[in-house]
């Protein structure tokens, strides 16, 4: 395994020369590290065309201090309401500070200024201290919390840690796939996913819905396509990671399905492999892991040839082999009046790319993951946050761990994981701070997936960057490199 080491300084570089018959085809940019300096890096070769590297930059000044939490709860709100906390905070005999906070522009909405109260500034190592002004505040009936000024998205010097992998489609013969698992309705570590499928690297997927019941929180939240099977509806218009064999690309995805029964009526389906809403149809098929939901709605079992081996209520599980239609409500109608056992089922399934307005060819090779936010578009940051539904102050303005997926203009992919929420070793990156990222590593389209402490690189069968749990979270999908 071969390795070497860059050193960068924050205004000279010092380049390490390599010769041409030993020169990795995937690299890192000698330029300076868009978020600031001093950079460091080291390469390791895991395969033909492709390249882990370890990046460090950065440094750690920033400290702590105290928010004063606003009516609503929130950290954040108008200038009318940070006044009056701050008389609250000056009466109590603290010195407030009003500050404002500036939710940044992106590509698909403005931007917004907020304010909030703090009181103070301590050191890394004095942490204690500011927690201390916590508990006066309380004593003094006002809610106030210890913050980490690195985790505010505006101006700080880092660190930051990365590793990342640089894909050289030129030379890369291996695949793209994506898993859930053994299961769409459970969660699983992206390690565990990596070892079943005998993956070279792995990454963690798109976000997966933890406000749904308890035994069903790893279903994703929008597309997921695997092995040419859709297995989760999308969220129409969002972004989402294409893959065949060894290509990928960014794109905005909706899906369509629709049941046709035997006497040709034909009713659209609302949802795949998802908890069921009130007077829906959804499709269940046997990648669900979980019983449909009890809800007093009907059944249709299918068998593998489209016929319909059984009406039932529901609330049973899948058998291997079989999908299941399930309608709630006043849906079930449809299938009491078309469903009929020995009759046949089939179903119109669309995957639209809507850049090109076409369908995509639902071949085995073929996978969809859903994202968080578009962050590059055509080589230019391009942060697609309000359509790709992470509008939020925490979600656009606030460092979290991040993982991020870029195509390259000779088709390559950087898979990229920053991580974040650890208070002067790394302090991770707020989505515009993410998409100056992949644009500096030569991403022309790039993609931001599941983050915080579901951020996970694999490489072999070890977890290789630094979660921010203290341990490798189980989630709802992954995006696997195959050899």
């Amino acid at each position: 395994m071969s390795r070497r080491t860059l050193v960068v300084g924050l205004a000279t570089a010092t380049c390490l020369t390599v010769s041409a018959a030993t020169a990795h085809a995937a690299d890192l940019p000698s330029s300076e590290f868009p978020l600031g300096g001093p950079t460091a890096k080291s390469v390791s070769s895991l395969g033909q065309g492709v390249e882990l590297f370890t990046l460090k930059a950065g440094k750690a000044t920033d400290g702590y201090t105290v928010t004063i939490l606003m009516p609503n709860g929130r950290d954040h709100g108008t200038l009318q309401d940070a006044e009056l906390k701050a008389g609250e905070v000056e009466a109590a005999g603290e010195t407030p500070s009003v500050q404002p906070m500036v939710k940044p522009q992106v590509s698909d909405g403005p931007a917004k200024e907020y304010f909030t109260v703090r009181v103070g500034l301590w050191s890394l190592k004095d942490k204690d201290e500011a927690a201390k002004t916590v508990k006066a505040l309380k004593d003094a009936g006002i809610k106030s919390k210890v913050d980490f000024l690195g985790d505010d998205g505006v101006q700080t010097t880092g660190p930051w840690n990365m590793k990342v992998l640089m894909i050289d489609g030129r030379r890369f013969r291996g695949s793209y796939a994506a898993s859930l698992g053994t299961s769409v309705a459970k969660r699983e570590t992206t390690s565990s996913m990596a070892k079943a499928a005998g993956a070279l690297a792995a990454v963690n997927g798109g976000f997966f819905n933890i406000h749904t019941l308890s035994a069903l929180r790893g279903e994703p939240v929008g597309v997921s396509v695997v092995g040419g099977r859709l297995l989760s509806e999308a969220v129409p218009g969002r972004s989402a990671l294409v893959l065949k064999g060894r290509t990928a690309r960014v794109t905005e995805i909706k899906t369509t399905v629709a049941a046709i029964a035997q006497d040709s009526a034909r009713v659209d389906v609302q949802g795949v492999n998802r908890n069921a809403g009130a007077d829906e149809m959804v499709l269940y098929t046997e990648e669900w892991g979980a019983k449909t939901p009890a809800n007093g709605g009907a059944d249709a079992v299918i068998d593998a040839s489209g016929k319909i081996v059984g009406l039932r209520t529901s609330g049973a599980a899948i058998p291997a082999g079989h999908r299941v239609l399930h309608a709630s409500g006043v849906a079930s109608d449809w299938l009491y009046q078309h469903a009929w056992e020995g009759w046949t089922m089939t179903f119109d399934t669309k995957v639209i790319d809507l850049r090109t307005g076409s369908a995509i060819a639902l071949a085995p090779d073929v996978h969809v993951i859903g994202g968080g936010v578009g962050l590059v578009r055509n080589g230019r940051v391009r942060v697609s946050a309000k359509r790709d539904g992470h509008d939020s102050v925490n979600m656009v303005l606030r460092r979290h761990p991040r993982t991020m997926v870029g195509v390259t203009r000779g088709g390559g992919l950087i898979v990229a994981t920053v991580d974040g929420r650890k208070p002067g070793v790394t302090v991770g990156a707020n989505m515009i701070e993410a998409a100056q990222l992949m644009r500096w590593m030569g991403a022309v389209q790039a993609i931001n997936l599941d983050g915080g402490g579901s951020s996970a690189m694999v490489v072999g069968k070890k977890v290789v960057n630094k979660p921010s749990d203290g341990r490798e979270r189980a989630v709802g999908d992954a995006l696997l490199i195959l050899p």
